[in-house]
C-alpha cells in the first residue's frame, strides 16, 4: 500500500450531514477519526450515519483498515485540534459560529496541523482573520453526499500559505476526491453559484404555475444530467457547435442570450410557494423516507461512477485510482533473489465490487474468473513477467481452467488470494489458485489453471524467458515438497 499523506487521527468539528459525511469518508480510508459536536446525542448520531454510509462505502471499495468503529468523540473543539493531524470543520454556517470554533481549533493544534473549513459560501480571509496561525487555514467545500461524491473545492484566504493548500489538496486526493482550486476568492465558490442560478429559476417556474418540482426534476435527469455527469456544460456546448465546436454554437444560439427566457432574481418565497414546493417534493419522494431516498440515491450513484470507470471520464477517473490504491497484494511485487518463498503465495487481496455481482447480490461466474485473473496477474508480477516483459511479444495465455464454487460472497466482502504451482516446464504452467474470505478464513472458491507462454509476434507457443522460468524453479523447490489439492484435477506431462 501507498504510504498516506499524514499520520494520526483526521479530526472532524461538528456531526451534521456533512461532518458525519467526512467522518464515514475517512474511515473507509482506513483512519481513525476524533470528533466533536456538543449536540447530546451527537456521538451516537454520527455512528448511525456512518453505519448507513456503509454499504455504499463498500461498493466503492474499502481499504483494508477501514473501520466503520474507529471514531472517538471528545469534549471539545480544542481536544480534536489537539489529537488531531488533520482537522475539518462542519459547524453550520455562520461566521461568528465558524470564527469562535476555528479559534478554539487553533489555538489548541500544534502549528504543523492543517484545519479546513467545509463552507459552502464564507471567504477564507474573513474565516481565517483572528486566528494566530492564519496560514494554515483553507476552504475544502465538500457535496453530499460527502462520502461519494469526490468533489471538493479548495479556497485560500489572503494569509493562506500556497504549501497549506498543495498539502490540503494532497489530503483530499488521499480520501480519493478531485481537489478543484478556486483561484479567486468569491461569494459561493463556483459550484454553489451555477446550482444557485438553477435553482433561481426553478422557484419562479414553480411560483408561475409554469411546471411542477417533478416535472422540472425529470426535465434534468433524462436529459442534460446525463451529459453533466461525463463532461459539464460548456464542453456539451463546444459538442452542439458541431465540427466547428463553441464558436459556431455561439453564432447559431447566442442571440436567444438576449430573450428573456429565465430570471436570475430569486422570487419572493411566499406560504403558497413554500407549499408548491413541499407538496411537489412529497409527491416525488412517494411515501418513502429519506433514509430510503438516500439509499437509493446512494447505490445510483455508486453505479453511476463505476459506469464511468471504463471510459476514465470525470468521477470515473477517480474509480479507477480508487481500485488501484486500494488493492493490498500483501506481499512483494516481485520476487527478490534469496528471499524466501511461501507454500501457498499470497500475492492478490481484493474487495468484490459492484460489476462483479449479479440481480441476487452475489459473485457472477465471470467475475471469478476475473478475480482469479488479477491473481494469476500477480503471480506473473513476482515472476517478472510485467509491462515491459509483454511489449517484448512474450505472456502466458490460459488453455484450460476449473473453477469450484464452495460458498456465496457479496459486494464489499473481502478476499484473499493463494497460489500454489503445480508443475511447468518450458513452455507450460499448472497452477491452483484459492480464495479466501480474508475475515473469516472461509474457503469460498477454486480454480485451476494450465497456461502455456507464447511469443506474441510469431503467434505461437514458446520457451518462457530466462528470468521468469529461474523464478520458476524457484518457487517449484518450495511447492514441489507440499501436497497437491485434493481438488486439484488437471495434469500436464512434462516434456
Amino acid at each position: 500500500m501507498e504510504q498516506r499523506v499524514f499520520d494520526g487521527p483526521f479530526g472532524v468539528v461538528g456531526g451534521g450531514v456533512i461532518g458525519s459525511g467526512w467522518a464515514a469518508r475517512a474511515l473507509g480510508r482506513g483512519y481513525d477519526v476524533v470528533a466533536f459536536d456538543p449536540a447530546p446525542g451527537a456521538g451516537e448520531r454520527m455512528a448511525s450515519a456512518v453505519e448507513r454510509a456503509w454499504p455504499a462505502l463498500r461498493k466503492l471499495g474499502l481499504y483494508p483498515d477501514a473501520d466503520p468503529t474507529a471514531i472517538r468523540f471528545v469534549d471539545s473543539p480544542e481536544a480534536v485540534g489537539a489529537n488531531a493531524a488533520f482537522v475539518q470543520e462542519a459547524v453550520p454556517e455562520n461566521l461568528e459560529l465558524k470564527r469562535r470554533i476555528l479559534g478554539q481549533i487553533d489555538a489548541a493544534a500544534p502549528p504543523t496541523t492543517l484545519i479546513a473549513s467545509s463552507t459552502s459560501g464564507l471567504l477564507p480571509s474573513e474565516l481565517q482573520r483572528d486566528l494566530q496561525h492564519p496560514g494554515r487555514l483553507v476552504v475544502g467545500h465538500p457535496f453530499n453526499p460527502v462520502y461519494i461524491l469526490p468533489l471538493v473545492e479548495t479556497v485560500g484566504g489572503q494569509a493562506t500559505s500556497q504549501e497549506s493548500l498543495e498539502t490540503a489538496e494532497a489530503v483530499y486526493r488521499d480520501l480519493d476526491m478531485f481537489p478543484l482550486r478556486v483561484r479567486n476568492e468569491i461569494d459561493g465558490f463556483l459550484s454553489d453559484r451555477l446550482q444557485e442560478a438553477m435553482w433561481r429559476e426553478i422557484l419562479h417556474l414553480v411560483a408561475d404555475g409554469v411546471a411542477t418540482t417533478g416535472e422540472l426534476d425529470d426535465a434534468i435527469v433524462y436529459g442534460p444530467g446525463l451529459r453533466w455527469a461525463l463532461m459539464g456544460t460548456n464542453l456539451t456546448y463546444h459538442l452542439a457547435g458541431g465540427e466547428q465546436g463553441m464558436r459556431h454554437m455561439l453564432e447559431q444560439f447566442g442571440p436567444a442570450l438576449e430573450w428573456p427566457w429565465t430570471k436570475l432574481v430569486a422570487p419572493p418565497l411566499t406560504d403558497e410557494l413554500i407549499d408548491r414546493m413541499v407538496d411537489g417534493t412529497q409527491d416525488q419522494a412517494a411515501g418513502r423516507s429519506i433514509t430510503e431516498l438516500e439509499a437509493l440515491r446512494d447505490d445510483a450513484l455508486v453505479a453511476i461512477m463505476y459506469a464511468l470507470r471504463e471510459s476514465r471520464l470525470s468521477s470515473g477517473r477517480i474509480i479507477n485510482s480508487r481500485e488501484g490504491r486500494s488493492v493490498d497484494h500483501g506481499a512483494p511485487v516481485r520476487w527478490e533473489s534469496g528471499a524466501v518463498v511461501e507454500c501457498p503465495l499470497a500475492l492478490y487481496r481484493a474487495r468484490v465490487i459492484p460489476d462483479w455481482v449479479d440481480y441476487n447480490n452475489h459473485m457472477t461466474e465471470s467475475a471469478y474468473l476475473l478475480a482469479f485473473g488479477w491473481a494469476s496477474d500477480a503471480l506473473f508480477r513476482y515472476i517478472g513477467i510485467d509491462e515491459t516483459y509483454r511489449s517484448n511479444g512474450h505472456s502466458f495465455y490460459t488453455v484450460e481452467s476449473h473453477l469450484v464454487y464452495h460458498q456465496e460472497v457479496s459486494t464489499g466482502e473481502p478476499l484473499q488470494f493463494t497460489t500454489q504451482l503445480l508443475g511447468h516446464d518450458h513452455k507450460r504452467l499448472h497452477i491452483f489458485h484459492s480464495m479466501f474470505h480474508a475475515e473469516s478464513g472461509e474457503l469460498l472458491c477454486t480454480n485451476e489453471q494450465i497456461l502455456i507462454h507464447v511469443d506474441m509476434k510469431l503467434g505461437k507457443s514458446s520457451p518462457t524467458l530466462g528470468g521468469p522460468k529461474s523464478v520458476l524453479d524457484e518457487i517449484r523447490s518450495s511447492h514441489g515438497q507440499a501436497l497437491r489439492p485434493d481438488r486439484a484435477v488437471m495434469t500436464i506431462t512434462h516434456e
